[in-house]
């Protein structure tokens, strides 16, 4: 399971090392995706193929699931980590996310979201903001 939030950079070939806890659990090959809320979506191979089975499968008759399918598929590229736990982030991922130097990794469960590190404060300053509503929502459906 991946938790907590990590500061890293962009290194000029952009290259980013993700956080050493996650290696063994993310192994050699991941998949990094466009993501929501202008991050990435960082996925081990086994956790992406079963997404992306379940996203294949959706239907293709509604615009919106149309959409959402090509964001995440179209999107994705599997990269190998070198020795040093390195994943290349082409160009066009760091150009939707707006990732200049400094980013944060934060893990989510079965993912892990790369964030340029002045978007992801702005997001979790407003998020913190709205704590009591958020929990009242998840109350609603039985999550908190």
């Amino acid at each position: 399971m991946f938790i907590g939030e990590y500061n890293h950079s962009v290194d000029v070939k952009n290259r980013l090392a993700l956080p050493s806890k996650f290696r063994v659990e993310l192994g050699s090959t991941v998949v990094v995706t466009r993501g929501l809320d202008k991050c990435l979506f960082v996925y081990p191979l086994i956790v992406w193929q079963e997404l992306a089975q379940k996203l294949g499968t959706m239907p293709i008759g509604e615009s919106a699931t149309r959409s959402f399918v090509r964001l995440m598929l179209a999107g994705a590229t599997d990269v190998n980590a070198d020795g040093q736990g390195r994943v290349l982030i082409p160009d066009y991922l760091k150009q939707y996310a707006e990732i200049e130097k400094d980013v944060i990794v934060a893990g989510l469960f079965n993912r892990l979201e790369i964030w340029d590190e002045k978007k992801w404060r702005i997001y979790k300053e407003d998020a913190e903001k709205n704590t009591d509503d958020i929990a009242e929502n998840l109350g609603k459906i039985g999550v908190y």
